[in-house]
Order: structure tokens, then sequence, then C-alpha cells
């Protein structure tokens, strides 16, 4: 049997990254035991390359995400803590959404990049061998996972600027930048990022607003930066950008929904943008039953909430809404404004980041 390796990563990324990816092995940047959560169906599993080095090929050769950090590094990784985790804060992306944001890079030879999160440090690697090393800045807001990344650079041979920051900052001492990639979700592309992008270099970010999450590139301009929406993907949030804790208003307010809450869970990538625009930092959770029977969560940044509760046999849509927004009120209002636009699609859409 021949055993994983990255030949079979080779369909996911185009003719432009087949060179680099086979000069950068995945596996020379994913540590020895670490948990694996593949993009397709299935639960994701433990890898331990001393347990079983076969398994830990096959993962690592796979379209998985790779975690190798949770609590920000508060907690040990170990089997247990990783099925249990609240939160994964670092990881090697799937190489499928790592070969599509490289695409959308479109870049030129020479071209000076930007990353935002180095991670593991796999695809500063990869950039190296596009632009050479000289070309590549790569920012990591943990300082032992910058550490460690540089560590494997430079046994793998590439010596790209490691910087220990805040990537929302991004890196002025080495701009402008031609390119700038970023590897972590963001809820609002920072400006300073533009400010650091030459005229008519490119961004290419996984925008997260709360719902859904977009891959989004855009052109800078000089004065701002406008773009289009590539795709669906979903990322670890920027530290800077992670959704505070609030507490819960204690008032409630309750009412009848006129809108079947179904009809907004399942409207779509146009919707989810809509709502993104208009009703900025709303997030939408929903869950159905054979029955007809529904319940859709909405939060926002501060301490509204709502819960949406439809009866299968009445019929009847309970709405109780608390803190200073009408959450589902701003949903539904979002959702009649969307389909009196004619139902636009997500390609409808573009995006423009100003001061």
């Amino acid at each position: 049997m021949v055993s994983p390796g990255p030949n079979d990563l080779a369909h996911l990324a185009s003719p432009e990254w087949v060179e680099a990816l086979h000069a950068v092995s995945r596996e020379q940047f994913i540590p020895g035991a670490a948990w694996a959560a593949p993009l397709g169906p299935g639960p994701g599993y433990w890898i331990d390359r001393a347990a079983d080095p076969e398994l830990w090929r096959r993962a690592v050769y796979s379209d998985s995400v790779i975690v190798t950090q949770i609590d920000d590094g508060a907690t040990d990784l170990t089997e247990k803590t990783a099925s249990q985790a609240a939160s994964f804060t670092s990881s090697s992306s799937a190489p499928s959404n790592i070969f599509e944001f490289l695409d959308l890079l479109e870049p030129y030879s020479g071209d000076r990049v930007l990353e935002i999160g180095t991670g593991t440090g796999w695809t500063a690697a990869l950039l190296c061998v596009r632009f050479g090393s000289n070309n590549v800045t790569t920012v990591e807001v943990d300082e032992q996972i910058a550490k460690q990344a540089a560590a494997t650079l430079d046994r793998a041979g590439y010596a790209p600027t490691v910087v220990v920051g805040d990537g929302t900052e991004g890196w002025p001492e080495g701009a402008p930048y031609d390119r700038l990639h970023v590897t972590c979700g963001v809820r609002e592309i920072p400006y300073t990022w533009v400010e650091q992008t030459r005229p008519g270099g490119v961004i290419v970010a996984p925008w997260m607003p709360g719902v859904g999450g977009h891959k989004v590139r855009l052109t800078a301009t000089g004065e701002c930066a406008v773009g289009r929406f590539r795709g669906t993907c979903g990322y670890m949030m920027v530290r800077a950008q992670r959704r505070p804790g609030a507490s819960l208003a204690d008032d409630e307010r309750e009412s009848v929904a006129r809108v079947d809450p179904r009809r907004v869970t399942r409207a779509g990538r146009g919707f989810e943008v809509a709502l993104a625009g208009v009703a900025p930092g709303v997030t939408v959770a929903g869950s159905e039953s054979a029955d007809g029977s529904s319940m859709v969560v909405l939060s926002d940044l501060g301490p509204s909430h709502a819960l949406v509760r439809r009866d299968g046999a009445s019929r009847r849509t309970v709405v109780t809404q608390r803190g200073p927004r009408n959450l589902w009120d701003e949903a539904e209002e979002t959702y009649l404004t969307w389909v009196g636009w004619g139902e636009p699609g997500i390609d409808r859409f573009g995006l423009t980041v100003t001061p």
C-alpha cells in the first residue's frame, strides 16, 4: 500500500501552486500529536504519529483542519481535552481552503506579501516558495506559536520575517504590500490593512460578520478597498475581534412572529450578507424537526438576545426578546426588505472598506 503524501493533495491546488505544494510537505509543519477535523462528514479524531503513524499521515494528507492549540494554550492539547474543547484557537487550515485563498491572491512574480496568522507556518512556507523568503512577512499574535513556526520554517529552509503582534494592526514597517493574505476570520476588515496595501494590491480574507463565513477578495484603490465574495468558509476568529461574553439583559418581551422562522434560516447566502450589512453583529442559528417545529436563536455583540420557537402542530411561533435591540424584529424586517429587492444572491453584493 502506498503511504499518503503530497500527491494526495495535488488535486486541491491549481497548477500555479502545485510546485509549492511538492516543495513544502505539509507533514513538516504538523506536530506529532494533534486533533484532525475533516471538512467533510465525520467526527474529529486524535492523531498521534508515534502511536499510529499511518493514521497520522492519512490525516495530514487529507482535506482536514489539524488543530494544534485549544484555549489559547491555557489547556494542554490531549485527546480528551481536544474532544471536549469549547474553542480551537490555532490550527493548520484545511488544504482546500488554503489553496482557494492562495488562488485568489492572483500574484505576480516578486510581489511583497503580508500574511496575518502564521499558525504552523505551512502557508508562509508556500508563499516563500512562490515569492522568496525576503518578500514574505507573517504576523502571529501568540508568541509561542510564532516561535515554533519560525523554528519549523528554519528547519524547512525558509526565512520569512516572522512578527509577534496583533494581526489587525498589520505590519507597517514592511509596507506597502502587493498582497495581503489572512488566515483567520474577521468581522470587520481593519482599515490598517487597506493603508498597508499598495494601490491595485489585493487583500484576501475570511469575512465572518456573524452569519456565515465568506471568502472575500478586495482590491485597494489608495482610499478604500472594494471587492466581491468568492465562496464560503469557516475560520477561527482573529483574537482582537472575538465576540465578547456579554451577560443577557433581564428584561423579556414576548410577541408573535410574522414570518415563518424557517424562511429566514433557509434564505441563503444572499440574505446572510444583507443581514450583516443591515443588522451588524447579529448571529442567527436555527434547528428544525420533522414535524415542522423549529427554533431560532439570535444574539449580538452585547446583551441583546432573541429566541423564536415554532410549534409544528399549532404552527404558532412565539418570539422572546431581551436587551436594547429587538433582534428578531431586525432579522424579520431585513428578510422582508431582501425579498422586496428580489431575493438577490450573494453574487449581487460587494464589500467596500473605508476609514
